[in-house]
């Protein structure tokens, strides 16, 4: 098993190595292995500074790299994973910063990545608390959430978030669905590692709501 450190030398390496020779998606892997590596595979107590170290590296990348979209996606979700592992208010700051940067790559591209920044903006808002203390909305994730699917009907990650909000929301029977198409998505090639993980975390809220009789 690669440890974090080792990744994120080679991380390092490579990103100062493909900037502006590379694809996106070959720009964009190192960042993806590492994010799996921390969420997966890493201690929750380890997970927030794990992240900031990535984001920081996923900086490096999107400003050798300008005008991309894809480094911009990634480090909005790197920045956005890094609020989730934080917790409480103090995690505000980073769930703006995050939204800051898939917006801007919104601009660049909504298509980019299938659609992914759509999805993590619409967790964003789904997740993040409302006026007056966050920017949180939940009409504006459902808005997102319908626009990434309306790009990737197929992906494991807008079926997956947008069934765990419709959970949220007490409309399970609405979210089964959802859940289920996630857990049948294509493999991602190269994204082994998430997408088990992925899968795991489906398995576990069908679960829940099936205990639950829901």
């Amino acid at each position: 098993m690669k440890t974090a450190h080792s990744l994120l030398v080679a991380f390092a390496l490579s990103a100062s190595s493909l900037a502006g020779a590379a694809t996106p998606e070959e720009l964009i892997r190192p960042i993806q292995e590492q994010w799996a590596e921390i969420k997966y595979r890493q201690p929750e107590k380890v997970q927030a500074e794990q992240y900031g170290k990535l984001a920081a590296q996923a900086h490096k990348v999107v400003e050798a790299n300008p005008g991309m979209a894809e480094p911009l996606i990634w480090e909005g979700i790197v920045v956005s994973s890094e609020a989730g592992a934080k917790g409480g208010l103090g995690a505000l700051g980073l769930a703006k910063e995050s939204r800051a940067l898939l917006d801007e790559a919104l601009k660049i591209n909504d298509k980019a990545l299938s659609g992914s920044a759509y999805t993590s903006l619409a967790t964003l808002y789904a997740k993040v608390p409302g006026w007056p203390v966050g920017f949180g909305d939940k009409k504006k994730a459902e808005e997102y959430f319908k626009k990434a699917l309306a790009i990737n009907p197929t992906g494991i990650d807008p079926n997956f978030f947008y069934g765990e909000y419709l959970v949220d929301r007490d409309r399970v029977a609405e979210a089964r669905p959802y859940l289920e198409a996630a857990l049948k998505a294509p493999p991602r090639p190269g994204r082994e590692l998430a997408d088990s993980g992925r899968r795991q975390e489906i398995q576990a809220l069908l679960a829940k709501i099936n205990k639950e009789g829901k």
